[in-house]
């Protein structure tokens, strides 16, 4: 998912490029410490953030803070924005969000958790695909990180999609649609949280790859389900769900350098295979795709897996 150049002026981090010298050229190492963002681009916060459980962190690295994780069933929502006519995209990425679920990749997931009154209750091996809606432009054809929001609430509002507190939204562009706060440039692909009609709802934004194949496929044309940015949207979607449930909130799971789950291991795919002509490392239901991957958090084996046991 990186160019030549792109190598030589950065570093990619959680779907996202980001300057090697954005942390140390901003960052006072006074007092406070880093949080995420969402983008893969952490900030620095005047006041430490808090961790709780501390001792199990020392062993795995990435640590918790107290914010809530998404505990049990979690449903996945697609917002397929823009002109999707006569693309295979929605087939291909339906089938990747309804065979995570109970997949050995979801599995590393359950090794995250929440304590709430003092009871630790982990993440479950249970993500359903629930719901599409297909929204033809209705923010125009540049989103800002407003707008991303606002097709959600629109999504939910006048397209069908229910209010889902255990749902996770996705805006997913067509290649035509840009997202002014940094696509290409900064990041592939986000997720952060926000109170929509009375409920603190989980979203994020997935671009085409195809707007920029250089900066967001990891192989530029792979593509094992026959559909290069829809191949390269497989990866950042699964990306942005890791930290979106095990971070939906910005204040839980994340390493002392601002980095979630998924941005500690971005763009690396461990071992590949040869599916379709392509360039693959899982299969899931049918299909074989190549998807980053994730953070283990156990004491035996922690670090960046495809699987868990």
């Amino acid at each position: 998912m990186r160019s030549t150049s792109l190598r030589a002026a950065g570093a990619f981090v959680a779907g996202s490029l980001v300057a090697v010298s954005a942390f140390a050229a901003s960052v006072n190492p006074g007092a406070g410490g880093m949080v995420p963002t969402g983008k893969g681009m952490a900030v620095h916060s005047e006041q430490a953030p808090s961790v709780v459980d501390s001792v199990v962190f020392r062993a795995t690295g990435i640590q918790y803070h107290g914010g809530p994780a998404m505990i049990g069933t979690n449903h996945v929502y697609y917002i397929w924005y823009g002109n999707w006519s006569g693309n295979s995209a929605p087939t291909i990425l339906d089938a990747l969000a309804s065979s995570l679920g109970g997949s050995s990749y979801w599995n590393i997931e359950t090794t995250y958790y929440q304590i709430v009154g003092g009871v630790q209750t982990f993440v479950s091996n249970s993500i359903t695909r629930n719901g599409d809606v297909f929204d033809s432009y209705s923010q125009g054809h540049s989103l800002s990180d407003t707008g991303v929001r606002n097709a959600v609430s629109h999504a939910i509002s006048s397209l069908g999609l229910p209010l889902d507190g255990s749902g996770v939204y996705l805006v997913l562009t067509s290649s035509d649609v840009n997202e002014t706060s940094g696509f290409c440039t900064q990041y592939c692909g986000w997720h952060t949280h926000a109170s929509i009609s009375g409920k603190d709802i989980k979203y994020g934004f997935i671009g085409n790859p195809d707007r920029c194949p250089s900066a967001c496929e990891f192989i530029v044309g792979n593509a094992p389900n026959g559909n290069a940015g829809a191949d390269g949207m497989a990866s950042i979607i699964s990306h942005e769900l890791d930290e979106a449930v095990s971070d939906p909130d910005l204040n839980a799971w994340y390493f002392s350098t601002g980095a979630e789950n998924a941005d500690q291991c971005a763009w690396t795919f461990g071992t590949t295979f040869t599916c379709n002509g392509a360039t693959a490392n899982i299969t899931l239901g049918s299909r074989c795709f190549l998807i980053q991957r994730n953070w283990k958090n156990t004491a035996s084996g922690a670090g960046c897996t495809m699987h868990d046991p």
